[in-house]
């Protein structure tokens, strides 16, 4: 009489075989470095690159308007501009609308 059951032993393994392909599943797909944190990381990424984007072409202006008031190359459109706004003058002719 042999018993043709499965043993104790091969019904442990499969079980913990099946226990760890769900647990690095899970962790391919929401672990720390799993799917949906990479697509976090890649909507954070462009994000931060727009915001990049948006503080160079400020610095560029910014640059500018101080190339435009320094001593080599002086508009004086600006800084009558400039003038007007920290001094808070107007010439006679002028309409101020806030």
């Amino acid at each position: 009489m042999t018993d043709n059951r499965p043993g104790v032993g091969l019904l442990l393994y499969f079980t913990a075989a099946f226990t760890l392909g769900l647990y690095f599943t899970f962790a391919a797909v929401q672990g720390d470095y799993g799917i949906f944190r990479r697509a976090e990381i890649e909507a954070e990424t462009d994000l931060l690159r727009k915001d990049l984007a948006d503080l160079k072409a400020e610095v560029a202006q910014m640059e500018n308007l101080t190339r435009r008031l320094s001593d080599d190359y002086l508009d004086l459109d600006l800084l009558d501009q400039q003038a007007r706004d920290v001094l808070g003058m107007l010439r006679a002719d002028e309409v101020v609308i806030r």
